[in-house]
């Protein structure tokens, strides 16, 4: 009966848009910034942790799950 009444309850709390979990701690923009300024080249990835009051593993587990495109090589004219 209890774990009924909690699917029950969890399953109305989903109908009703929230979910459950911690909050992020970076929110979207944050993110993008902190791929940008890595990707750049102008911080380091325990810069922009610092920059952000973060741990560098949250930095890293950013990083890990959508990776920075590769650098793109100079091109010179021919």
């Amino acid at each position: 009966m209890l774990k009924e009444r909690t699917k029950a309850g969890l399953d109305l709390a989903r109908q009703e848009g929230r979910i459950g979990g911690r909050r992020p701690k970076l929110t979207l923009q944050q993110q993008a910034e902190i791929r940008k300024m890595i990707s750049k080249g102008h911080k380091t990835a325990a810069d922009a942790a610092r920059l952000f009051k973060v741990h560098p593993a949250t930095v890293s587990r950013l990083l890990a799950r959508s990776p920075l495109p590769p650098p793109k090589k100079a091109r010179h004219g021919r």
